[in-house]
């Protein structure tokens, strides 16, 4: 065929010969050279280069060629008309049924393949899926599409296929590196751009020896390759080779072109802007003239035309009423009955009749003329169909046909009801039958369907209708332009509307008709469409009346018993036309080799009701091929273009009208994709084969307009949508006149803005262009079109090149969906097909990606996201085929449930925001005068004096809290300092002064002949008093404590190790424990998980005998230590600081000045015993103050939630400390049983203070939903607040201060202490406030008010400057209870000590202060505080550890995870970190695992839309995967590491592209 040339010649024309090299001008050669030398740098990709030396190239070949490049359009169509020779000489024989020719031409199937070709055969990495959610559940999952579903495919045709036995699966034993296919996509996480490749297969890139070099890689080397990566990244983690080979991969595949450096001065860099899509300037533009509108011939002028259809009725129902009508055929294929023209003359009058005068309510007629009917008969039902909807038409009542509804939930059945209810339907006629059929509420009526308005269900079967009496006529008018009826059609979004016909519309299409298919009187049809809509209805029910011609209908479920069957019926009664679609002539070709004794010689006419579809033409060819032998003459094939909106638009002629040749035409998709038009030179790959639709309706202008804005005509090479001005279009959408006056009122207009016509035109949604000999072709829908980065697509194109790819293999033909998502301010393309039963986990992954790959070389275009779902669970339209806008809806709202998902982000999303380059920062100086001249105030804020806070504090006498509790054991022995509570809400425990000193003292005796002063000693113990009481022992025998989390029993294997890490670093000589953990300390189950040989010594202490030591141990001065606090940070590193004895005691004095602690005092804690904050309330703050603690371990809240809150309200307690893994205790599992705590007498209205001990950034939507659900329970609104403290100081803010202004205010208006910033400003380091509820805002909650005697200053973390109010920097502290120093982070002492002891380095040089390691900002606020100052609020943003540094810019990893959370009602909890530069989100999916593949393509939408970055990994696992420490913070490094030894046994890992 004309299209086809080889290879080698586009090789010749992207190689420039040495000679032809010469004659290029000096500017290119230059040009060439600067592309080789970026290539060889690395500064661009193979493919990149390819592109630009392709277009440097372009102007010049043509002329080497010898070809003209001016030459114009229009010869160029002429020619490909030509040369693609009409169908009749179209006829090479091929053996019948060796290949599935439906959707494609061949050429298209070969363009795949070639494409294909030129990608190796190479894997991309696999998701990891769990065995469970490989093996589908349901039984209906596994057999293709059933005879019972309606489903568009050959699988209805073939035997059930078998269960697959066996799962090939990937298992945690091999692990394999998968290589990847051949190409490198360019772009990553940090940088993305485009991927458009070139379709030359001559251009083979440079990379394939690499990378196939790179696949010859054996596990080994990928392994050392990877540990050495590794060295260079990470501390050694070990990594299991399965994941971690799987993320080289994806990092192979990622590499990133250099990006030029920004401009040197920016706007502020916040702004965020994304890339828009520059117009290619070397992109084709139309370049033929302006089109001048088409004219059809004139209608005839016929002289005993009917003046309405009911009148046509009349006249054979009386004058012919034996002649033959409409016959009917069970699904055997036997006609069971055939309705005469009389017949359906005198039993539509009946019904028109009954429907008039029958039916009342309140003796009111129900019915009036004009009023809308629903018609829900099924698809076998013809007769009654008929007989109903030309009852109405007499009786003057509008029929609104619709499908039946099966279930409550069918695909856009909701859609439907609100067709219904605009209309003002109340009236649904139906078959007695089908109305059996319908579900039913228990009432035994009808169900009212979702969405629907409530109808009254009229059965039309004889025994309901009345025979109107002598004296009644029906009323017979001429056609007016009153409504006749109402066409329903569902709209790219998934809306249905209702299309109004007038009577004037009807008659005049069936007029036109009937001109151009020649129909003449007693004609035989068959009809194998729906007759309740579009041409099955036009043809089969309205124009076949005008004619009294013979319809034989073939019901859609007789075509998929027997697909032959309409060929058949042609044979049996000699039918003269045929309206089918490409599909029935597909099947009829899978099928044919069962009949040999059929002949097709009677047709003259086969109207392909679906001609305009991209893949007609190939089934149109097929089907000649084969049938040609059996009388079929190639003629006769007549395609046609229609709307529901504008009817039938254009249909090919039959033959004996003398009509110009059908032509065809090979389109350049690239072109088409610009709009333009260009018969196909150079890619012949690219290719779209289409076939004409023939000409334009008799009586109707036909103009092709631009498809958005303005209509202007477009030129002779320009695609747009056409348009018709003619009387037999529809009229309006019902009650949608905005839309209406969109699309059936539209005046096209030429260049200069003038009108062509006073007529109104009508879109017709079909996108095309007028060809040679005024043929109209139509390249494609607007429903189907996609525009991606401003070039357009059709979504039927997709599917046709997606299934040429090994087709009938891995999915089903006919169940496949390609729509577009709008993502990120662009179009994405979604692929989603049915995957056969029998596909294994590698096929169907396999076939996905050479699926990526077709498209991607054939349309240029990348496919964000391909899903595969299991046989049968797409929903279906309701005669076969998918219901795209519901498939869409399902993908969207993440239930489509797929088992196969792969995304391609890195690959399609080219519009990305620049990444933030840093520029050289200004230096500290500039700064502070930046900050003075803008009148803004250096960021530093203070407690309370301490000096100044003169109060009657006994304990202050004293310099060493062990002092305090002898001194106390003396002055009041029996005050009661602790009360430990058990799960149960009984005092399980409590001590006085007197009690905790003696116990202390028999530890201190124990220890003191064992131990030398200043050894330091492990306590082992479960929160209780004999914690406190051998803490204070430690001081009194002169050791160092050190408190650890004992082991859980029943996690040994990962709670041990961090219990004999603490004793190792600490340097522990001894561990003090209970009995019961001593014994678990040395058993079995404890070898097995750390070396139990190497412990020091361990000494229980329940039984000590009773006797003090003779003499307590002094401290020769107060800086020395007093105890370690170790504790593991949410980066998973383990540290330790020394507290000295000074700042313990000063520690102490400030939480009892700012908490206003007093011996007369109770405060309930509900917090871990061992380390920072909750350490300092459970065994420092009682003693010192002299109040009572009330002691709740949270461990016991597992078994009783209430706990804490009950104990709360038994003891009224004002102040109250707990953590958020508490606060998220209660508030889920109490959210529902408030009713049940109050019935308790649990009453909060006595908590003054509820603070949240925290080292994060505030959980304000945690706080506030705990506020709200124990609102009930009397919780004041005020009374929760949050604390802020971190290694270096365990407590720099705590919050029960009620401020001055705040506490006249009340309760009015929102709490002042929250503000609103740009994310996008948080992540270029600025702080940006905005209003509540802006795009992109986020709330930030102080963390409590600054505690007395502690400083705190924001300092920038490069330069280590201070910054002014509302800036982002470190926040550090200066306080005399700072710790003193990490003890041994492992020779890192050096590295560390500036964390404690650092300068400004500009301003106040002398005050010493300590990092803190947390970003965050201060801001002077409106508020007075009691002293009548200006309070300054402190915002905690986060941990700089924890921060990712992406795209150049600082992202929290807290701010992505809840953007996650929010994306599905099924993630439970979400984190995310990153690996080599690659976003690793990790979901816990609370649901079944069905959800799990849902969860990916959401998760990925989310992070884009919020955050602009790509998620390089979605990892989706069980709820509780996500390890949080005791504080409730999450563990992310220690999931990092887990991920990356292959440690989380998740249910599904999915490398996005």
């Amino acid at each position: 065929m004309a299209e086809r040339t080889s290879a080698g010649f586009l090789t010749m024309m992207l190689e420039p010969t040495p000679a032809v090299a010469m004659t290029l001008p000096a500017e290119v050669r230059e040009k060439l050279a600067e592309l080789e030398l970026e290539l060889s740098e690395g500064d661009i990709t193979q493919k990149g280069y390819e592109k630009k030396r392709g277009k440097l190239l372009a102007p010049y070949i043509p002329q080497i060629q010898g070809v003209d490049p001016s030459l114009q359009i229009d010869n160029r169509i002429q020619a490909s008309s030509q040369a693609l020779l009409p169908g009749s000489k179209h006829n090479k024989t091929r053996a019948a049924n060796t290949r599935d020719e439906r959707f494609r031409s061949d050429l298209h199937t070969e363009a795949v393949q070639a494409a294909l070709a030129k990608y190796k055969e190479r894997k991309m990495p696999m998701p990891s899926k769990r065995r469970s959610v490989l093996v589908q559940s349901s039984v209906e999952a596994c057999t293709p599409p059933a005879t019972s579903s309606a489903s568009e495919d050959e699988g209805s045709l073939r035997r059930q296929g078998r269960l697959p036995t066996s799962v090939p699966y990937q298992g945690h034993g091999h692990p394999a590196v998968e290589h990847w296919f051949n190409r490198v996509i360019q772009g990553s996480s940090t940088s993305s751009s485009a991927s458009s490749t070139s379709s030359h297969p001559g251009g083979r890139s440079a990379t394939t020896t690499n990378t196939t070099a790179h696949a010859a890689l054996n596990a080994n080397a990928a392994a050392t390759a990877l540990a050495n990566l590794m060295a260079h990244t990470q501390l050694g983690v070990p990594v299991n080779s399965r994941v971690s080979s799987k993320i080289q991969q994806l990092l192979n595949t990622l590499k990133r072109p250099k990006r030029p450096p920004l401009r040197e001065f920016f706007v502020d860099d916040f702004e965020e802007l994304l890339d828009v899509q520059q117009p290619d300037p070397n992109q084709p533009k139309p370049e033929g003239q302006q089109m001048s509108p088409l004219e059809g011939e004139p209608l005839g002028v016929v002289t005993n035309w009917p003046p309405s259809l009911p009148a046509a009725l009349q006249r054979w129902g009386t004058t012919q009423p034996k002649s033959p009508c409409l016959t009917a055929l069970d699904n055997a294929g036997k006609p069971v009955y055939t309705l005469t023209y009389g017949k359906l003359w005198t039993r539509s009058q009946k019904l028109a009749y009954t429907l008039l005068n029958k039916l009342s309510t309140r003796n009111e007629p129900l019915l009036m003329p004009g009023d809308r009917v629903a018609l829900v008969f099924p698809n076998n039902d013809p007769v009654m169909f008929m007989v109903a909807f030309y009852g109405c038409l007499l009786a003057e009542l509008v029929p609104v046909p619709i499908e039946v509804p099966l279930t409550r939930k069918d695909a856009g059945s909701q859609q439907i009801g609100f067709l219904l209810g605009s209309c003002g339907v109340t009236l649904a006629l139906t078959t007695d039958a089908c109305q059996k059929g319908l579900p039913k509420a228990q009432t035994g009526e009808v169900a009212t369907f979702k969405g629907w308005p409530r109808l009254l269900w009229f059965v039309t079967d004889g025994k309901h209708v009345v025979k109107p009496p002598k004296d009644w006529h029906p009323p017979l008018r001429e056609a007016s332009n009153d409504i006749a009826y109402i066409e329903y059609k569902t709209s790219k979004e998934g809306s249905t509307m209702g299309i109004t016909v007038s009577h004037s519309a009807m008659l005049a299409h069936c007029h036109a008709l009937t001109q151009a298919c020649g129909y003449t009187e007693a004609e035989t049809i068959t009809n194998v469409l729906d007759f309740k809509r579009e041409a099955g209805l036009w043809h089969g029910v309205l124009t076949s009346v005008m004619n009294r011609m013979h319809v034989i209908s073939i019901p859609y479920s007789l075509m998929k018993v027997n697909p032959l069957s309409w060929i058949q019926k042609v044979h049996t009664f000699k039918a003269r036309v045929a309206v089918v679609k490409s599909r029935d002539m597909h099947w009829s070709l899978l099928a044919q080799r069962d009949q040999r004794d059929i002949s097709l010689s009677s047709l003259r006419m086969l109207i392909v009701a679906d001609g305009a579809n991209p893949w007609s033409i190939s089934s149109c060819d097929a089907f000649l091929n084969v049938f040609q032998a059996r009388g079929l003459r190639p003629e006769v094939i007549c395609p046609c273009a229609s709307s529901s909106e504008a009817m039938t638009v254009a249909i090919r002629r039959p033959p004996e009208m003398g009509v110009p040749p059908p032509g065809k035409a090979v389109l350049s998709m690239s072109g088409l994709s610009h709009s333009v038009i260009r018969v196909d030179t150079e890619e012949k790959l690219s290719v779209l084969t289409v076939q004409d639709v023939g000409q334009v309706m008799p009586g109707a202008v036909v103009c092709v307009v631009r498809v958005e804005g303005t209509p202007y005509l477009c030129q002779t090479d320009e695609v747009g949508e056409i348009c018709v001005s003619s009387g037999s279009t529809g009229v309006a959408y019902y009650g949608l006149p905005g839309m209406t006056k969109n699309v059936f009122e539209t005046i096209p207009v030429t260049s200069s803005g003038v009108p062509i016509s006073d007529r109104p035109f009508t879109r017709t949604s079909l996108l095309g262009f007028v060809g040679p000999d005024s043929l109209v072709f139509v390249v494609g829908k607007m429903d189907g079109l996609m525009v991606v980065s401003g070039r357009r697509h059709n979504a039927d194109d997709v599917v046709a090149t997606a299934l040429a790819v090994e087709p009938m293999k891995f999915v089903y033909r006919g169940r496949i969906a390609v729509f577009s998502v709008s993502v990120l301010h662009d179009e994405r393309i979604v692929v989603v097909a049915e995957q056969r039963p029998d596909a294994s986990e590698e096929d169907s992954f396999q076939w996905m990606s050479r699926v990526l790959q077709a498209i991607d070389s054939i349309h240029q275009v990348g496919v964000y996201c391909l899903a595969l779902v299991p046989a049968n669970t797409l929903p279906k339209a309701p005669l076969g085929g998918i219901h795209i806008s519901d498939t869409k809806q399902r993908f969207l709202e993440g239930s489509l449930h797929p088992c196969n998902v792969l995304m391609c982000p890195h690959t399609c999303v080219t519009n990305l925001p620049k990444p933030r380059q840093k520029q050289p920062e200004v230096g500290p100086a500039s700064m502070i005068v930046g900050n003075l001249v803008a009148g803004k105030r250096i960021a530093q804020a203070c407690g309370r004096d301490v000096a100044q806070l003169e109060d009657n504090d006994q304990a202050r006498k004293f310099l060493y809290i062990q002092d305090v509790l002898q001194w106390r054991a003396q002055a009041t022995p029996d005050h009661p300092l602790f009360l430990v509570l058990n799960a149960k809400g009984t005092v399980a425990s409590t001590a006085s002064c007197l009690q905790l000193h003696k116990r202390a003292e028999r530890v201190a005796a124990a220890l003191m002949g064992r131990l030398n002063t200043g050894d330091h000693v492990a306590l082992v113990y479960p929160p209780g008093i004999d914690l406190i009481a051998t803490f204070y022992g430690c001081l009194y025998a002169g050791c160092v404590p050190v408190t650890v989390r004992p082991p859980h029993p029943q996690n040994l294997a990962t709670t041990l190790p961090t219990v004999k890490m603490i004793v190792e670093v600490s340097k522990s000589v001894c561990i003090l424990t209970t009995q019961a953990i001593m014994k678990l300390l040395k058993s079995k189950e404890a070898a097995a998980a750390v070396d139990i040989k190497s412990w020091p010594m361990v000494l229980d202490t329940d039984d000590l005998p009773r006797k003090k030591s003779a003499q307590m141990y002094k401290p020769p001065t107060p800086e020395m230590l007093a105890y370690l606090d170790f504790s593991v940070s949410t980066t998973g590193i383990l540290a330790g600081v020394k507290m000295s004895h000074t700042a313990t005691s000063a520690l102490c004095r400030s939480i009892k000045l700012q908490c206003e602690l007093y011996p007369s005092r109770q405060i309930a804690i509900c917090l871990d015993p061992y380390c920072g904050l909750g350490f300092a309330l459970w065994c420092l703050c009682s003693v010192y103050s002299g109040h009572q603690s009330i002691l709740v371990p949270p461990l016991e809240l597992e078994s009783n939630a209430s706990l804490w809150l009950a104990a709360v309200s038994q003891y009224k307690v004002r102040v109250t400390f707990c953590s958020y893994s508490v606060m998220e205790m209660c508030t889920k599992g109490l959210g529902s049983q408030t009713e049940a705590l109050r019935l308790r007498n649990v009453n909060l209205s006595c908590v003054r203070t509820c603070m949240v001990v925290a080292e994060e950034r505030p959980r304000i939507a945690l706080t506030q939903s705990f506020s709200k659900i124990f609102k009930d329970l009397g919780l004041s609104p005020r009374a929760v607040s949050t604390t802020f403290g971190c290694r270096v100081n365990v407590a720099i803010c705590l919050q029960p201060n009620r401020l001055g202004k705040l506490a006249e205010q009340g309760t009015a208006g929102p709490d002042p202490t929250t503000v609103y910033v740009d994310m996008r400003a948080l992540r270029h380091d600025r702080v940006r406030l905005v209003e509540r509820g802006s795009p992109h805002s986020l709330p930030l909650m102080e963390s409590g008010k600054i505690l007395p005697g502690v400083k705190v200053i924001i300092a920038n973390t490069e330069t280590k400057g201070p910054l002014g109010d509302s800036h982002l920097g470190e926040i550090w502290v200066s306080s005399p209870h700072n710790a003193t120093g990490y003890y041994t982070v492992y020779g890192e002492e050096a590295l560390h000590a500036d964390h404690f002891n650092t300068k400004l380095s500009f301003g106040d040089t002398q005050t010493v202060w300590a990092r803190t390691g947390y970003l965050g900002f201060l801001r002077r606020t409106e508020l007075t505080d009691a002293s009548g100052e200006r309070h300054d609020a402190l915002y905690v943003v986060g941990s700089l550890d924890e921060t990712l540094e992406l795209r150049g810019m600082r992202y929290h990893p807290i701010d992505i995870e809840t953007s996650v959370i929010r994306s599905h009602k099924s993630i439970a909890e979400c984190a995310v970190f990153t690996w080599t530069n690659l976003l690793v989100v990790v979901v816990e999916l609370e649901g079944s695992e069905q959800e799990a593949l849902d969860l990916v393509a959401l998760v990925t939408n989310v992070v884009l839309e919020e955050h602009y970055l790509i998620v390089g990994v979605v990892v989706v696992v069980d709820p509780g995967v996500i390890p949080i420490n005791s504080r409730g913070e999450k563990q992310r490094m220690h999931l990092r590491d887990g991920f990356l030894a292959d440690q989380l046994d998740p249910i599904y890992v999915a490398y996005n592209m």
